[in-house]
């Protein structure tokens, strides 16, 4: 019995075109039970990283793959193919790496082996959507001599900040601060300064602010205004309005406001022509304003979320959708005095005229650093198998 176990070093998120870095230690365990111990061998080891993408049949039209060779291999058990037995179609794969060939381990000894490779910059980023995923995974191959092969994979999560792929280093590599009492490899180097870079990038993207005001109004007349600072945030950020009823003609009772993300197919790929758009909502803030002169929200962008993005298959883009409830009477008929003795009360009317209508505000999302991402990401850094 060989147990393997894999370990991203820096945690499971990471930026297309960063360095995915993870130990992979094999260890034949001496059993304190067992009276009798023996040498185990492995034929050879492989890992490989591939992005696996799925569709749901009901709502995507996909051309049809010539996938034939591949499946001839995926029967063969002897070949190394990382998807195997998954749903779906690898659409991005790396070249494979040999970690060892004829490994022998003594009883109680362990050897471990470091597997480094790129993240391509133009594969899609990590998304579950209603239509599509889009899933990365490092999968691990082993073989015992005349044994199947054994898969371990190790799931971990990809964003993309488009215009890194375009951006090109100085020759002083001066791009961000560094830790001069620090000794870096060169490719761990160039893989710290981009990480910097795309927090730099991000930083100066969602920190300009400039006053964005916006009249509501509905066909009777003014219900007030919305003030916003930035329409550009990163995820994990809080997206905060504030409503200023005071000026308004048309009495709001109530207001609501959800952050969605609306996922839509490609048309050459709907599965039915003019077929709607799938919405989710991340967050909703919904109040009573009647007799309110301002109002704010605050609704955040949950770290788990994925930016907006486009491919060729289907688009992802995020909007403030705002639900408003006016009154059709003039605000005075909102009350009525309940007695005429010395103790006035007043009480809400029991019915009333009211109006409906709803607005749509799009606002871009785009990714952050992937450390910070990673503390409540659902994936582990450590993966195990035993064979």
């Amino acid at each position: 019995m060989i147990e393997v176990l894999a370990k991203l070093g820096r945690g499971p998120v990471f930026l297309a075109g960063e360095v995915v870095e993870c130990v992979i230690t094999f260890t034949n365990p001496l059993s304190a039970s067992s009276t009798s111990a023996s040498s185990e061998m492995l034929a050879w080891a492989s890992a490989q990283i591939h992005c696996q993408f799925h569709a749901s049949e009901n709502r995507v039209a996909l051309p049809p793959s010539d996938g034939s060779k591949h499946d001839v291999q995926a029967e063969n058990e002897t070949v190394f193919v990382p998807n195997r037995g998954e749903r779906g179609q690898c659409i991005l794969s790396t070249p494979p790496k040999i970690l060892f060939c004829d490994l022998r381990l003594d009883p109680g000894e362990s050897k471990s082996y470091s597997y480094c490779e790129t993240l391509p910059v133009d594969g899609p980023p990590s998304f579950r959507g209603q239509s599509v995923k889009y899933v990365y995974k490092l999968t691990i191959g082993c073989q015992r001599v005349n044994s199947p092969i054994k898969l371990l994979r190790v799931p971990f999560r990809v964003l993309v900040l488009h215009g890194l792929k375009d951006y090109q280093f100085p020759q002083d590599e001066a791009v961000a601060p560094s830790n001069p009492f620090l000794e870096e490899e060169e490719g761990l180097k160039k893989d710290s300064r981009l990480a910097d870079l795309a927090t730099e990038l991000l930083m100066v993207a969602t920190s300009r602010r400039s006053l964005h005001l916006y009249n509501i109004s509905n066909t009777r007349g003014k219900v007030g205004t919305f003030c916003i600072f930035k329409t550009v945030y990163k995820i994990g950020e809080d997206v905060i309005g504030t409503f200023n009823f005071s000026e308004g003609d048309i009495p709001c009772l109530q207001f609501s406001v959800s952050l969605q993300t609306e996922e839509s197919i490609q048309e050459e790929f709907q599965r039915r022509r003019g077929q709607p758009v799938s919405f989710t909502v991340h967050a909703r803030h919904q109040e009573s304003c009647l007799h309110t002169a301002q109002s704010s929200f605050s609704l955040p962008i949950p770290l788990s979320s994925t930016p907006g993005f486009t491919t060729n298959i289907v688009s992802l883009k995020w909007r403030l959708h705002f639900e408003f409830v006016t009154s059709g009477e003039s605000a005075g008929t909102c009350l009525v005095r309940g007695s005429q003795s010395e103790a006035v009360t007043w009480t809400g009317v029991e019915q009333m005229e009211v109006d409906t209508f709803s607005w749509d505000l799009p606002i871009k999302v785009l990714p952050t650093n992937p450390i910070l991402a990673s503390y409540v990401s659902q994936f582990s850094s450590t993966n195990s198998i035993t064979i």
